[in-house]
């Protein structure tokens, strides 16, 4: 019963973080850009809109949103707690209960996304005769991310097929052979093509300075390799409890990936942003940080 217990340990870790510990921190993050946003350039482009007000509706929502997913989350825990408990517990569809509710706590980022992308085109809109320069400064991986992290990235999948080839040699019932290898290296393909569109691809965010252009980059850069990093060191836990024959602890192993994909999906907030440095606009100066219209 310890693996049992284990699960909903980190389960309940991982409903505090996906729906308070994180969502805190994104509050806090918006509250201090809505801040730094120029109240004339607001009331310019948005208005009839309070900008104090808004922010303090959005924040009003979105913890009220999280809370109750917080609630039900709790909800599950208690069905969770009572079913595992029973003798004939069925544990197959315990996974897909888990990912629905991920997808519950990752919905109002999905939110905040489409409002983020509607006050987009407010802002190229109303900042269209804003000229700027581009910034001729060359950048690579390593500019964003340490070399050690992505060794250990690498590392990680290296490993993996090597797991993969050594259980191909000494196979359990159910092990699918090469097509792991299959599955993963697709994922890697990914987000290395989205790393790589994220360093030399066009900025399609014209309103964006250099310092929060540069700050975006190390953010998607970040989340790439730790994704990677993650999902192999996963598959690799999953191979390796089947080998042992811990099957029983991969709800365990499944919870503690649905955390670290909560952690990853608020990098943005969690990662402090880059000092502002010179940017290269013109004489017009830098434009102010993005806020987003918080009165819907």
């Amino acid at each position: 019963m310890i693996e049992t217990y284990a699960f909903l340990a980190m389960f309940t870790v991982q409903i505090f973080a996906g729906s308070v510990l994180c969502p805190t921190w994104l509050i806090r993050r918006v509250r201090e850009r809505v801040a730094r946003f120029p109240a004339e350039r607001f009331a310019e482009l948005f208005p009839g809109v309070d900008k104090n007000l808004s922010g303090r509706r959005f924040e009003t929502r979105y913890r009220a949103l999280n809370t109750g997913i917080g609630v039900l989350g709790l909800l599950l825990l208690g069905w969770l707690f009572i079913h595992m408990h029973r003798p004939d517990w069925n544990q197959g569809k315990v996974p897909a209960l888990l990912t629905l509710y991920l997808i519950a706590q990752m919905s109002p980022l999905a939110l905040i996304g489409l409002k983020a992308a509607r006050t987009m085109k407010v802002l190229k809109s109303g900042l269209a005769d804003r000229k700027r320069k581009a910034v001729l400064q060359r950048r690579g991986l390593f500019d964003f991310i340490s070399p050690v992290v992505v060794f250990l990235a690498v590392l990680s999948y290296v490993l993996f097929v090597a797991l993969v080839l050594y259980i191909r040699e000494h196979p359990f019932p159910g092990f699918g052979g090469l097509t792991n290898i299959v599955i993963i290296t697709p994922v890697w393909a990914f987000y290395a093509c989205l790393a790589y569109l994220c360093l030399y691809g066009r900025n399609r965010n014209p309103v964006a300075t250099h310092a929060d252009r540069l700050y975006a980059i190390g953010v998607i850069v970040k989340t790439c390799v730790y994704t990677c990093i993650g999902v192999t060191v996963f598959a690799s836990l999953e191979l390796t409890l089947s080998v042992l024959h811990l099957q029983r602890w991969g709800l365990f192993a499944v919870s503690v990936f649905f955390l670290i994909t909560t952690f990853l999906s608020y990098l943005g907030v969690i990662v402090p942003p880059l000092e502002p440095k010179e940017d290269g606009l013109g004489s017009d100066g830098p434009l102010p940080p993005a806020a987003p219209d918080l009165s819907a």
